[in-house]
């Protein structure tokens, strides 16, 4: 038994010792030229490697450096480099028939540089580019078809990768760290399984699974994928998607699945939006829940919303419409939306309250138009609030002079039977028109006004005492006189009224010159008839 134990260990450290002794009669250089050869003819891409050895514990090759070309169109800098990479080969037939039999590619630290040109067309649309009419030019050539046909790698992995990504769009190029890519079964003429994580800017997390292939050999961008997308802390102007000068910003969480074709890409999925800002106002205080279907056009960068519904509370608003990025053109409705749910993100609409003040009870209905490109969005529609009231806020304190005669009560809360306004919000300002308000103390409020971008306010109203009540009632019914009129609804030409100041400081005034006016008009007449 003794004898026995004594020859197997021999046994096992002659294999050992013969295993180990491999890497000294085997020139691993060697194969780098078929190596090289195997890498170009796939990507299309001149393929570098450097100093190789064999490593019998990872199963195949080392390679100290990696270097493959970009597109000749894009960059004289390689598209990819790399300290090590590892590759997986059969050692059998790669020691005793020195053939290279390609198992897995593993690459430790790369930098990849992705850009993007003028027209859209990215760095990598290239690579795998089948050979021109004429066989020449950086497509692969004709002879190498066959061979592509059969490549096949088990796994392919990216390992703490670094992508660098250039455009138009960015001043300086945007960083993705801690890159990870896990590929198998990766074939360019047949699907393969993919996973991708990311660390994105601005502390954000990106992961990307799913299926794509094959290949697109003209342009590896159009190539079929259906995948699920789950990304965090997406921050859309640190990105570049949004002008940073814009008034749209906000920050998201998403999961969504994602199916291409090539040519148009089908989405659904749900959206979790912070700090969401529509102009440069102040970021909505509650989170808004965003579920929606769309198409998005790669070639045109466009697209098309065709069920969407933002989610803020118990609150629920419907979105649709088209984009040609950066250009939007939505359109959003919700009917007697609760007002204690959808304050919160009223900020973010520009629809700012006097100071300290909230709206207390009642509904909120709205149909508005957003359009434009996210830096100079326009927002048109009409607003309805019915039956609130404004705490907080006490109106008989900003009313002064003539108009002090209204007679109101001093109190810090201003009921609206109804509020109707038709707005236009843009970078150059506030436009309201067409507003009817029904304020019990002062009667119904009309007219129009606007706010500028530093905030200043400048409307003209005319209050008709018909639904004042009250010891209010008796001011306006007095002005009302003053001003020619008997106050009854239908042909009461009421008292106009001048709100200037800001929306935290509002200064209300009767039009006393046009009352005098007016007045002096007729007094003259009478006397000229004498």
């Amino acid at each position: 038994m003794k004898r026995w134990t004594k020859i197997v260990l021999v046994f096992v450290v002659l294999i050992v010792a013969a295993a180990g002794s491999i890497p000294l009669f085997v020139n691993a250089n060697t194969f780098r030229p078929g190596i090289e050869n195997q890498l170009t003819t796939a990507l299309g891409r001149a393929v570098k490697v450097g100093d190789l050895h064999v490593s019998l514990f990872s199963g195949g090759l080392v390679a100290k450096d990696l270097s493959i070309a970009d597109d000749p169109d894009f960059s004289a800098a390689p598209f990819l480099t790399a300290k090590e990479v590892r590759i997986g080969v059969a050692l059998r037939p790669l020691i005793f028939a020195r053939q290279i039999n390609l198992r897995s590619l593993q690459i430790e630290s790369p930098r990849i540089n992705l850009i993007r040109a003028m027209n859209g067309a990215w760095n990598v649309s290239s690579i795998g580019r089948r050979a021109t009419s004429g066989g020449t030019g950086t497509g692969i050539s004709k002879a190498s078809e066959a061979e592509l046909s059969n490549l096949s790698v088990d796994r392919i992995v990216i390992e703490d990768g670094c992508a660098v990504v250039s455009s138009p769009a960015h001043v300086n190029p945007l960083v993705y760290e801690h890159v990870n890519l896990r590929a198998r079964a990766f074939s360019l003429t047949s699907q393969f399984w993919f996973d991708l994580n990311a660390e994105l800017p601005a502390h954000g997390a990106l992961n990307i699974s799913g299926h794509i292939g094959p290949i697109d050999r003209d342009d590896a961008t159009n190539s079929p994928a259906d995948a699920q997308i789950s990304a965090r802390n997406v921050d859309p102007i640190v990105l570049g998607l949004f002008d940073r000068n814009g008034g749209l910003s906000l920050v998201a969480d998403i999961d969504m699945h994602a199916a291409s074709d090539g040519q148009t890409l089908t989405t659904n999925g749900m959206v979790h939006i912070q700090n969401l800002k529509l102009r440069k106002d102040a970021a909505a205080l509650k989170p808004v829940d965003f579920t929606y279907s769309g198409t998005h056009r790669w070639k045109e960068n466009s697209g098309q919303i065709e069920e969407a519904t933002a989610t803020i509370g118990h609150a629920v608003i419907h979105m649709t419409g088209t984009y040609q990025l950066p250009a939007l053109n939505l359109k959003l409705a919700g009917q007697h939306l609760p007002i204690a749910e959808i304050q919160p993100v009223m900020t973010a609409a520009a629809i700012r309250l006097p100071d300290g003040s909230v709206l207390k009870g009642g509904t909120l209905s709205i149909n508005l138009s957003v359009t434009g490109p996210a830096k100079s969005l326009a927002i048109t529609g009409p607003l309805e609030l019915d039956n609130s009231r404004l705490v907080g806020f006490d109106i008989s304190s900003h009313i002064h002079g003539i108009a002090a005669l209204s007679g109101l009560k001093a109190g810090d809360t201003t009921d609206f039977d109804r509020l109707y306004v038709n707005v236009r919000a843009a970078n150059a300002g506030v436009l309201a028109d067409d507003i009817d308000a029904v304020i019990p103390e002062m009667g119904e409020l009309t007219g129009s006004g606007t706010v500028s971008p530093a905030h200043q306010l400048d409307f003209n109203l005319v209050a008709k005492v018909a639904s004042a009540k009250g010891i209010g009632r008796v001011g306006v019914v007095l002005l009302t006189k003053l001003n020619g009129s008997d106050g009854s609804s239908g042909n009461a030409s009421g008292v106009p009224m001048h709100v200037t100041g800001t929306p935290d400081d509002p200064y209300i005034t009767a039009d006393i010159g046009g009352v005098v006016h007016k007045k002096i008009k007729s007094f003259a007449s009478i006397f000229s008839k004498k």
